[in-house]
């Protein structure tokens, strides 16, 4: 993953489905470390022993996690600036770090104001930054709306994909303000089509895709060979 990423849309619409399209790619890189969290606690735990972390339902956690990120990253930029550089560059050794999360809107929703505020400052600021120093985010989210998916956040997704929304608001909260105005909202996708959204790239117009379906028995074997890739055994 080169991009941050944001996946939303309706229950079964796919969208952990789409996600695992990014997960699958992200596990068989050796140089790629996954932290995950999941606050319905089953769909990333099938890549658990291929994560370098794995939070689920405790806010607490989740901001803890972040803030490890965040000092990685901000290691990062000290060194590309100490070192006089602007860009990564391969010989750097540096290992790609990917942040996966799952029902984003239980955290950005948090009931506690002061936790939820931290989480989403946090967030913001991790995918404002992560890209330039080897770093990346993914989230997902259900029923996608401008109070689960802050406009700040999304409009630093470089990659936004719609799977079918309820509404033609729902959509672009995702794709971004306007675009069902232009005749690209995933309200229009049949409910029968899972897996397929729009997918918007920075720089492009939303473009119709289906995501490839894993079965959990595929997921097993993916993360087993991935394991295998990096060389080791992991917990």
């Amino acid at each position: 993953m080169g991009r941050n990423a944001i996946v939303g849309g309706e229950p079964e619409a796919g969208k952990s489905v789409a996600m695992s399209s990014f997960l699958a790619a992200a596990c068989l890189d050796p140089a790629a470390d996954i932290f995950a969290i999941d606050a319905k606690r089953v769909e990333l735990s099938l890549w658990r022993h291929r994560l370098s972390a794995f939070v689920t339902t405790s806010i607490d956690d989740a901001i803890a996690l972040v803030e490890t990120l965040i000092s990685d990253m901000d290691d990062r930029y000290e060194k590309l600036e100490s070192d006089g550089l602007r860009n990564v560059t391969p010989d750097m050794g540096w290992r790609t770090k990917i942040l996966a999360i799952d029902e984003l809107r239980f955290f950005t929703a948090y009931p506690e104001k002061r936790s939820r505020d931290k989480f989403n400052l946090l967030l913001i600021d991790l995918v404002a930054r992560c890209r330039a120093v080897g770093m990346a985010v993914l989230a997902g989210t259900q029923r996608p709306s401008s109070d689960v998916v802050p406009t700040s956040l999304r409009d630093i997704m470089g990659l936004r994909w719609a799977m079918r929304c309820a509404t033609r608001d729902a959509s672009d909260t995702i794709l971004g303000a306007g675009w069902a105005t232009e005749g690209y909202s995933a309200a229009n996708i049949d409910a029968a089509d899972r897996g397929i959204g729009l997918l918007l790239a920075e720089g492009g117009v939303p473009m119709r895709l289906k995501s490839a379906w894993l079965s959990d028995q595929e997921i097993a074997r993916i993360v087993a060979r991935g394991i295998e890739c990096k060389g080791g055994a992991m917990t």
